[in-house]
């Protein structure tokens, strides 16, 4: 049996062109390791100082160039940060704004972005486009005009202000979810009303249950942002037993009289942002799902 002439050398060069490939796609994966780790510990730092800091004593905080790993570790920073002020009480009226405005602001633009998505009037786009003109004002502009109504409302001091505008809707959770109403097929609902379901019935009963992802979103959302909400509460609260935990943060931060407690601050913040850590770690497939289908739906 007579081999070809080059058969050999071509083989020889089709092996070192498939070894360089494979040596060029592990070196780009490393490289590509390597710039995440580097990224990861550049967003991480300031979570690694946040923790650092809470464990430390007072007179360590300032230390420079700072220390990483505190000694002694001081785990009565957490004690004497929820004891400081009444934080037990402060998480409760944060609790109890978010659970009213998840409820609101779920309700309000689902629905809303149900009839904008589906059903059909003259005029919807126009009034569509106005509503998300309504995106591009400051919340600076709106800031005195609401005040003065909720005072005349005799709301002042109260939940009210933070909760009732959630019933109304938000024009980005609106405009959110009807993207994402708009790429379910029409062929169920026309099957509802096929079976006897209105409008009110097909959006309950068809649209909510197959809209879980994008309600996972916006509820996250919701979350984070009434939450951490510390303009609202200023404004509006004036009690002490009526403030929120992003209020009872500032307390740390000093004044004329007094010189920033870092220590305890870091440790309180510590402590407020656990809801939020776990409710994403919770809804993380869902609301990343959500995210996914509002961007290539509609």
């Amino acid at each position: 049996m007579t081999v070809p002439a080059g058969s050999g050398s071509e083989g020889v060069a089709r092996t070192r062109r498939r070894m360089g490939k494979r040596l060029s796609g592990q070196l780009t994966t490393l490289v590509s390791y390597l710039l995440l780790g580097a990224g990861a510990i550049v967003i991480m730092a300031p979570l690694l100082w946040m923790i650092s800091t809470s464990l430390k004593r007072k007179i360590d905080v300032y230390v420079f160039p700072p220390e990483w790993i505190p000694d002694p570790v001081m785990w009565s920073n957490f004690r004497d940060a929820l004891t400081t002020f009444p934080f037990p009480l402060y998480t409760l009226n944060s609790f109890t704004i978010v659970i009213f405005v998840l409820i609101g602001t779920l309700l309000s633009c689902s629905f809303s972005s149900y009839g904008f998505a589906r059903l059909r009037a003259p005029g919807k786009d126009l009034i569509f486009i106005v509503l998300l003109s309504t995106l591009m004002l400051p919340t600076a502009v709106t800031m005195v005009p609401l005040y003065l109504l909720f005072n005349r409302l005799g709301w002042i001091d109260t939940f009210l202000p933070l909760i009732v505008p959630s019933f109304f809707g938000s024009a980005f959770f609106i405009f959110l979810m009807r993207q994402f109403y708009m790429g379910v097929p029409r062929e169920l609902e026309d099957a509802a009303r096929i079976d006897g379901c209105n409008a009110y019935s097909a959006w309950v009963r068809i649209m909510m249950p197959m809209t879980k992802p994008v309600l996972a979103t916006v509820a996250v959302f919701t979350f984070m942002w009434t939450w951490n909400d510390f303009m609202g509460p200023l404004i509006y609260l004036t009690s002490e037993e009526k403030r929120t935990i992003a209020l009872g943060l500032s307390y740390f931060q000093g004044s004329a009289r007094s010189s920033p407690e870092l220590h305890l601050l870091m440790a309180a913040t510590i402590y407020s942002i656990i809801p939020c850590v776990l409710l994403f770690f919770v809804s993380q497939k869902v609301f990343v799902k959500g995210i996914v289908f509002t961007g290539v739906k509609g």
